[in-house]
């Protein structure tokens, strides 16, 4: 695992000395708490802020305590989110990248298992170690390694023979050769290794060490303390709070034991669904609706709620049509779009949640990874001849994980493959709806992600089917909106 400090924001007039090499510039002030107290300052200092930068830059000494004072002392936090850092994240498990990606406001470019032939890096967990199940784990990621391999040049092959012509050309193949790594990394395991670039400010780094470090796996742990002392030479002032609270730490036990305690049956068998709708607004159209109305005409609540009652159905469509007549495959729905919310189950593999857990607007909360939940199969296994070994690798793989599982059940999530599913409570606004259709209904999205979000547009047209009327891929959009907004016939 490696953490590296790739960059941060600094004062201006610090870059334009830096490249213009002119004057002497003491590298204390080569650091974004310099912005952070500056624009602390603006509130209640009537200077303009380009002198209360420069009071900053030349007494970092000052800047730091003002830094302390304001944001742990008086507790505004958010001057803390002025200050911006770059990290390169190397050689961390699938297992923690999910727990580090977890934090909402941060941007994370990650190393993708669909476009890059992957290597044997991979971690074995200290717990494993642990616990003496280290070299039979091992074995079994060898194995899972190997069946990668063997799949991806089947699958090579198999797109060679059956589209020549698209292999012939570069980027036919290219294209190709993605989707055969992406399905062949259905085999691998959890514990191989990745690598991510993030950018977040100062406050989210402090949350996200804090989150890091209440986990119980000792990676995560390590990576939170890796990120702390990445950013505190730079930034001392900033990021203070990072160790576990007893909230984050002991709460998880805490309810499941209450829970289990008061269990009087077992569980229901899962029943198979992918997509499950466990909550929608009544009335999510006339929502939308009336916030246009209120916003658009300044009126009262009430009073734009009773002229949408009032409205006819061809005057409610016309109403969501003039809202979205000028929207393109690349504008995002007014806000008034985020009143209605509606609240999936679903049951996903590892493959595709590493893309669902993109979408931070919505909420995820998420259960382990549960081999009783069944693996998701590449649907080109069946014409490749993969189904058997696959299935016989996630069977050699889930005599693993019971024998890990009774010896720390934490760990046991490592072994499993990227085609384990997991359930995730997926909710989501209107709004953010028409942004999964966007990326995940084009015909460029992954198969595995493409297939659950159909399901739940197709869900979401059918309960709010004015506001979602041109929810579609970006590849279908202009064709969309113009079947959707084409003037009816008389």
């Amino acid at each position: 695992m490696k953490v590296i400090l790739a960059g941060y924001n600094l004062d201006h007039t610090l870059i334009a000395q830096l490249r213009d090499r002119s004057g002497d510039i003491d590298p204390e002030s080569l650091s974004p708490e310099t912005i952070s107290a500056a624009y602390a300052r603006i509130s209640r200092d009537p200077r303009p802020i380009p002198e209360l930068r420069a009071d900053a830059v030349s007494d970092v000494t000052a800047a730091r305590k003002s830094n302390e004072r304001i944001i742990f002392g008086f507790g505004h936090a958010s001057v803390a989110e002025h200050a911006v850092f770059n990290l390169d994240i190397l050689g961390i498990s699938r297992v923690a990248m999910e727990t580090l990606e977890a934090a909402r406001l941060a941007s994370y470019t990650e190393k993708s298992q669909r476009y890059i032939t992957l290597d044997r890096d991979y971690v074995v967990p200290s717990e494993v170690t642990a616990c003496g199940l280290g070299p039979a784990f091992e074995q079994l990621v060898k194995h899972q390694q190997e069946q990668y391999e063997k799949a991806l040049a089947r699958l090579e092959t198999h797109y060679q023979e059956t589209a020549p012509e698209q292999w012939a050309k570069k980027m036919g193949r290219r294209a190709l050769e993605g989707a055969a790594k992406e399905d062949a990394r259905y085999f691998l395991s959890m514990a191989t290794t990745g690598q991510v670039g993030v950018t977040l400010n100062a406050r989210t780094l402090e949350g996200m060490v804090r989150r890091l470090t209440a986990e119980p796996l000792d990676e995560c742990q390590k990576l939170g303390a890796a990120i702390h002392e990445a950013v505190t030479g730079i930034a001392p002032s900033l990021v203070r709070y990072t160790d576990a609270t007893p909230y984050r730490r002991e709460t998880p036990a805490v309810l499941r034991q209450w829970i289990d305690q008061r269990r009087a049956a077992a569980p229901p068998q899962p029943d198979g669904r992918p997509v499950h709708l466990i909550d929608a607004p009544a009335n999510g159209d006339d929502l939308v609706m009336t916030a246009l109305v209120a916003g658009h005409a300044s009126l009262p609540w009430d009073a734009a709620d009773a002229q949408v009652r009032q409205m006819t159905d061809d005057e409610k469509r016309e109403l969501i049509v003039q809202s979205l007549h000028l929207l393109d495959e690349h504008e995002t729905p007014l806000r008034h779009f985020e009143l209605p919310c509606l609240t999936f189950e679903l049951v996903v593999s590892s493959s595709c949640f590493a893309q669902l857990k993109r979408h931070r607007m919505a909420t995820l909360l998420c259960q382990p990874y549960q081999p009783a939940l069944g693996t998701t199969i590449p649907p080109v296994f069946e014409s490749v001849g993969l189904v058997d070994a696959y299935r016989e690798t996630c069977k050699v793989t889930e005599e693993f994980y019971t024998k890990l599982e009774a010896a720390n059940p934490a760990a046991a999530v490592y072994a499993l493959t990227n085609g384990h599913r997991r359930r995730v409570i997926f909710k989501a606004n209107a709004r953010e709806l028409y942004h999964l259709a966007r990326l995940r209904l084009d015909a460029h999205a992954q198969w595995d992600i493409r297939q659950v979000s159909e399901e739940m547009i197709a869900i979401a047209k059918e309960t709010l089917p004015l506001t979602m009327l041109l929810a579609a891929g970006k590849d279908r959009f202009a064709k969309t909106r113009e079947m959707e907004l084409r003037p009816p016939a008389n």
